[in-house]
This record gives C-alpha cells, sequence and structure tokens, in this order.
C-alpha cells in the first residue's frame, strides 16, 4: 500500500511543480489606422472653390484635430508653385497637362481622375442678348471673356471653338474660371465661356446656355498626394475622402460628372 501511495503522489507532484502556460499575448492589429491630425494643405482649380470648401468642412468634421487649407487658383499657376517648392500635401487640378507639370518633376505620383466638367456660355440673367450658340458669341457686338489658353478652361474653350470652326475675339483673356465669371456677374461683358458648375455656382446672377461642341471639351479633373507633403497621413485621408461616397455626392450635386 505504501508503495502504492507513492506511486500516485509522484504524479501529482510533477504537476503541481510544472510552470503554468502563459496565454498567448494578442498582436496588434496590422491594419491599425493612424491618427489623422494637423493642417492639410491644398492646392485646387478655382473651379473646386464650392464643393472643396465643403468637402474640407465635412472632412475636418469627420476628423476632429485636422484643418484643411486651401489655395484656390488656376491648374497651370498651382502646378508652377509646386515645382518651385511651395508647401503643400494635395494637388487637384482641372486638367491632366497641369497635373503632367507636376509628376514630370517628380513632385507627385499616380494622380487619379475624379471628376469631370464641361463648358457652359455664361450670360447675364435673361440672357439680353439672346445668345444660343457659339457663332453668336463671334459676332461683333458681342464683348466675350475667355479663360487664358494655359488655364484649362481656356484650353477647352479653344478646342470648342475649334470644333465649330470659329475664331473667337475676346476682350479679355482671364487668368482663372472665377475671375472670367466675374466679368459676366459685374457686366463688363456680355458673356464668358466657362465650366457649368460655376454657371451653377452664381445662379443668383448668370444664366447657362448649353451648346454641342461642349462635348467636344470635356476636361477630366485628376488628384494627387504630392511627394514631400509636409502632412503625408493627413493628404491621403483628405485624397480618400474626396474619392468617397460622400466626397462625390458633394461633387455631383454641384454638376460634375463621375468617370
Amino acid at each position: 500500500m505504501k508503495k502504492l501511495a507513492a506511486a500516485l503522489v509522484a504524479p501529482l507532484l510533477l504537476v503541481g511543480c510544472a510552470t503554468p502556460t502563459q496565454p498567448a499575448a494578442t498582436p496588434p492589429p496590422s491594419n491599425a489606422s493612424q491618427s489623422i491630425t494637423g493642417e492639410v494643405t491644398v492646392f485646387a482649380a478655382a473651379s473646386l472653390t464650392e464643393t472643396f470648401t465643403q468637402i474640407g468642412k465635412d472632412f475636418q468634421a469627420a476628423n476632429p484635430g485636422t484643418k484643411v487649407k486651401f489655395n484656390f487658383g488656376g491648374s497651370s499657376a498651382l502646378a508652377q508653385q509646386i515645382d518651385q517648392g511651395a508647401p503643400a500635401d494635395v494637388f487637384a487640378s482641372a486638367s491632366p497637362t497641369n497635373m503632367k507639370q507636376v509628376t514630370d518633376t517628380g513632385a507627385a505620383t499616380g494622380p487619379v481622375t475624379f471628376v469631370r466638367n464641361k463648358l457652359q456660355i455664361a450670360v447675364g440673367k435673361g440672357n439680353p442678348l439672346k445668345i444660343a450658340s457659339l457663332a453668336d458669341l463671334v459676332k461683333p457686338e458681342v464683348k466675350l471673356a475667355l479663360c487664358a489658353e494655359q488655364v484649362p478652361c481656356g484650353a477647352a474653350a479653344k478646342k470648342a471653338f475649334e470644333a465649330a470652326k470659329l475664331t473667337p475675339k475676346p476682350v479679355t483673356l482671364e487668368q482663372d474660371v472665377k475671375a472670367t465669371l466675374t466679368k459676366v456677374r459685374l457686366g463688363e461683358v456680355d458673356a464668358a465661356l466657362v465650366y457649368k458648375t460655376d454657371v451653377s455656382a452664381a445662379a443668383n446672377d448668370v444664366d447657362g446656355v448649353d451648346f454641342p461642341e461642349a462635348a467636344q471639351a470635356i476636361n477630366d479633373y485628376p488628384i494627387v498626394t504630392l511627394t514631400k507633403a509636409p502632412n503625408a497621413t493627413g493628404a491621403k485621408a483628405f485624397m480618400d475622402y474626396v474619392l468617397s461616397p460622400a466626397g462625390r455626392d458633394v461633387l455631383t450635386k454641384a454638376g460634375f460628372d463621375v468617370p
């Protein structure tokens, strides 16, 4: 009996002295999101003023601790500023041509087209001169404002007039689409060729006239995060927000087309 009792106790002692197994540590999630804070500087085409201002507010509300700062202007001028070293996180251009200015220097890679836009003829409320086509814009009595050719809206206008086989004689060439539209709003010209989204945004002051040649001059809008973005995390988050359903909803309601 003593031998049997000793045989039974021995394994119990071994079990009691064994080191207990430690539970495995839970690995951190591999896709843990980075905190989005600080200022995000966005260089954007003038025609995006209203929509991006709203998207900026929505982005800030969705990401407390962030602040979006905008620099709106002609895409060609913005591209030049970026290539000269102006600090920015995101660039949204109204034309692939001006985006190429930035990617060719290595200031950005992999732009994505996020919306498209087309031209309309902007006229004063009630269309006093009854302008109905591009042909009306080349009449000598019509004062016309256009964007300069290096600006996307100017390049698009050139394509439209070429498609109509017409040669315009504008009384002024402006450096961005907002400045061009302002000439109509102030009554300094009778008409201007601008984007339909800008006409819509200024609906209290101007009317828009569609014309068939606009289909020959549709502008793609690319967006990209910049290689030397001071806030790389914020830049990616803002671009992702623009491409999200929430961002595209703001853009399409303003009249932009989604590719």
